[in-house]
């Protein structure tokens, strides 16, 4: 008994020693209780740019008629029929990164970890997220979203998309002022610009063209959207910056090394080749004799530059809303990860904005008068980059291309017939970039896209996602109100800057 008591009396000290030395030896000296925002904005950046590449790959490419995943099942995204099981994954996966941003702002704003660069990041990063989000669901969370953790509020209201892009607005604004200042950051922890802080500047404001550009239409802030564009392009350039080459483009580009392998390597190969290409997609594409898809001058392992496969010697593909029964053959589609030119391990396919986008930006500015410059030569340097940021060796005359085309910009078209060519253009430089093209087709019903006769929803474009369902259950309230507000929670429901 009394060994038994001298080993229990042992064990008790032995316990008591390391409960009280554990966390003193549990703890790196050199860690930090927190992360820091150089820890946190490369996962958070690879995290949401993977979100918006996999439904960019099965939702806005089927909708915009890129690709058409054949058959006749329902809950064809190319036949504008979806479930609402779609929606969780945008709606779960960017709100997710919107905590890991917020955080980035509120631990470089403590007096510790000072920095206003990246705080600028994050305003910018939350403002591309929530502009994404609320472009396609409408009304959202947003003044109280991601506030559980700190503030304890678990439903949160829905604001609506009108104050949601002011305040966008704000962020953008706020950003522009807090980055000119040029702290400097880690490089390494920044995937896009590898911490140049004066280009994001650049991407940040270029953002804000394309959201000013988004409501520049909607009446009852049309003069103060179009007032700020001029400011930003022709008034103020020094103070905002944007946006003025490729090399200046917002691309994560994919090294493959560590975390920065693209998210299409999560595809199984056979499912990445499964959709045809779409006729609308791949007809311009071979009229134009475009060097994208040019295999003997510009391609690899006999494979062009976008990895597309020929079909019996030439690029065909599918038409688009086809109805159920018609069957047609899968002809051109995307290359599986079967060699370097594949877009599964393409670098480029990380794209957020690129600098083609923002020359047809101000190309549409120019046309409609409220900037100053040439509609046509904006529109030739949107072309131009849009094809030189995939060949930045090319070197044909840009005019002398778009002649052979037929596509050459026209000064006495009308209006529609140059934005028609403009969005066209467009289109193809969003190529890859998360819903835009989906959002621009949305705003100006530009381009001309063909209907099909398998085409649900009155053959309409649907205009936004359905909340997801949980939704209803966990935030019942101001799920309702927000439905109220909005209109019914169904695809048709137009967001306010679509509604007349």
């Amino acid at each position: 008994m009394k060994k038994i008591i001298g080993c229990l009396l042992m064990c008790g000290i032995l316990l008591s020693s390391c409960t009280k030395d554990f966390k003193e030896i549990n703890t790196n000296p050199n860690g930090t209780p927190v992360a820091l925002p150089q820890q946190l904005l490369a996962p958070a950046l690879v995290s949401t740019l993977s979100y918006g590449m996999l439904r960019n790959r099965n939702f806005n490419n089927e909708l915009m008629q890129v690709t058409v995943d054949m058959g006749d099942a329902e809950g064809k995204v190319f036949r504008y029929d979806y479930r609402a099981t779609w929606a969780d994954y945008l709606y779960n996966g960017w709100y997710s990164e919107l905590t890991n941003f917020k955080d980035i702002y509120k631990i470089a704003s403590q007096e510790l970890n000072y920095n206003k660069s990246y705080m600028g990041i994050s305003l910018i990063c939350q403002s591309w997220i929530y502009s994404m989000l609320t472009d396609t669901y409408g009304d959202i969370p947003y003044s109280e979203s991601n506030l559980g953790k700190d503030s304890g509020i678990y439903e949160p209201v829905f604001d609506a998309q009108k104050d949601i892009y002011l305040d966008i607005f704000k962020k953008l604004e706020e950003a522009n002022t807090l980055l000119s200042v040029g702290t400097a950051i880690n490089a390494a922890s920044d995937p896009v610009y590898g911490g140049v802080v004066a280009n994001w500047r650049k991407f940040g404001n270029s953002l804000y063209l394309r959201l000013l550009l988004r409501l520049s239409g909607k009446a009852e802030v049309s003069e103060s959207c179009i007032a700020k564009i001029k400011d930003i392009v022709i008034v103020n350039t020094a103070t905002y910056p944007i946006i003025a080459s490729n090399a200046e483009s917002a691309i994560l580009r994919w090294t493959g090394v560590g975390p920065y392998s693209s998210p299409y390597l999560s595809v199984r190969e056979q499912d990445f080749k499964t959709p045809g290409l779409g006729s609308f997609f791949i007809d311009h594409l071979a009229a134009w004799n475009d060097p994208r898809i040019d295999i003997p001058t510009y391609g690899t392992n006999s494979i062009n530059r976008w990895g597309i496969a020929p079909y019996s010697g030439s690029y065909q593909g599918i038409p688009a809303g086809y109805a159920p029964g018609e069957n047609p053959i899968k002809k051109s589609y995307f290359y599986s990860n079967t060699s370097t030119s594949s877009l599964m391990t393409e670098p480029l396919t990380g794209m957020m904005m690129n600098y083609a986008e923002l020359q047809f930006i101000l190309a549409e500015a120019a046309v409609k008068g409220w900037i100053s410059g040439t509609a046509e030569s904006y529109y030739n340097n949107g072309a131009l980059n849009s094809i030189t940021l995939w060949l930045p060796k090319w070197s044909v005359p840009i005019k002398d291309f778009l002649t052979a085309a037929d596509i050459e910009w026209i000064e006495s078209a009308t209006l529609d017939e140059k934005m028609e060519k403009i969005h066209l253009q467009k289109y193809y430089a969003l190529f890859l970039t998360d819903m835009q093209q989906w959002f621009e087709y949305r705003r100006t019903g530009h381009p001309a896209l063909p209907k099909g006769p398998g085409l649900r929803n009155n053959g309409i474009m649907p205009a936004r996602m359905t909340y997801p369902v949980y939704v209803q259950s966990t935030n019942p309230t101001n799920y309702k109100l927000a439905v109220a507000a909005q209109g019914p929670d169904v695809i048709s429901t137009q967001v306010w800057w679509q509604k007349p």
